[in-house]
């Protein structure tokens, strides 16, 4: 009897699926990235979001819009800035982000 178990065991070991590793999941981009409208969820993952600054004499520019119809009551929040800062952005928002650093 205690062969027959030896026995199943075995089988059922050699029948099971290989184990595969766990594939190694990116997390969201941790910088702004780049100049550019981006669709939060689609475009770009929703998260916080870093910036060295301005990328030139001119001021970072960063907006969180409802839309992308430019019209100014679809501006979330906005700023220009010259040093580093933070953006958290929502699934289903819009990111408008112009002469920013990394």
């Amino acid at each position: 009897m205690t062969e027959e178990v030896e026995s199943e065991s075995a089988e059922a070991i050699e029948s099971e699926e290989p184990v595969s590793e766990p594939k190694e999941e990116t997390g969201p981009a941790t910088t702004i990235p780049g100049d550019g409208q981006y669709l939060v969820g689609e475009d770009i993952k929703p998260g916080t979001y870093k910036t060295a600054g301005s990328a030139g004499s001119h001021p970072c520019y960063w907006a969180r819009l409802q839309d992308a119809s430019g019209e100014l009551g679809s501006i979330i929040a906005n700023d220009n800035i010259k040093g580093q800062t933070r953006v958290a952005l929502k699934k289903g928002e819009y990111f408008e982000a112009n002469r920013c650093q990394e």
